[in-house]
């Protein structure tokens, strides 16, 4: 792709590291951009960049915030006595989504993968097995994704809970094994969600 100007270059560059984004779709970003007042640009690049900045990570389930305690976390109206145990944020917004959850999650930031080079101390563990002390928890909801290295994360993090006066579930398999849990349906979600099992009875079905 031959550029007549730098700028240009170098901004089409910038948007094509983004995922999902190659060249010719950057290139019609970064014109449409061009076409726009210099204010709507500015108010653009300073949206990204206060983003970037000032975002926080909620201090107990990890969720991005604009303060140190994230808005569901803080909601008077969230059942504290149900954590849904998730891998990423993304995963916070689809069950949101759903408008089936009513408890507060803990965000893993990840799963356990050693082909990947990722351990349990790599992940927000330890401070679910806090939480789970020190708060009136009844229930974790592991709502991860239905793969081999979720399954081992699910797995684990319930031998760290089992001494526990905690009961453990996990979402019903209706997502699909190997499936991502951000891409499911909104209704195959909440069923998901309704329908969970005890823990014992997930193990047996992976069988």
């Amino acid at each position: 792709m031959v550029f007549s100007s730098a700028l240009i270059e170098n901004a089409v560059n910038e948007f094509a590291k983004l995922p999902g984004i190659g060249k010719k779709t950057a290139l019609r970003l970064v014109l449409h951009l061009l076409k726009q007042e210099p204010g709507q640009v500015e108010n653009f690049g300073e949206a990204i960049t206060r983003m970037r900045k000032q975002i926080q990570f909620c201090k107990y389930c990890h969720n991005v915030s604009d303060e140190e305690v994230c808005s569901i976390c803080k909601a008077p109206s969230r059942n504290n006595g149900i954590v849904c145990v998730v891998e990423s944020i993304r995963d916070v917004m689809a069950i949101e989504n759903t408008q089936q959850f009513n408890g507060k999650y803990h965000v893993l930031g990840g799963i356990i993968s050693p082909i990947d080079g990722i351990g349990p101390d790599q992940l927000n563990i330890y401070s679910l097995v806090e939480r789970v002390k020190a708060d009136e928890i009844k229930e974790v909801i592991m709502a991860v994704s239905p793969t081999i290295e979720g399954d081992t994360t699910i797995y684990y993090i319930s031998k760290k809970l089992k001494d526990y006066p905690v009961k453990v579930t996990t979402i019903a398999r209706g997502i699909a094994f190997g499936g991502e849990l951000e891409y499911a349906d909104e209704m195959t979600l909440a069923r998901s969600l309704t329908n969970r099992l005890p823990l014992e009875n997930y193990l047996q079905q992976g069988k």
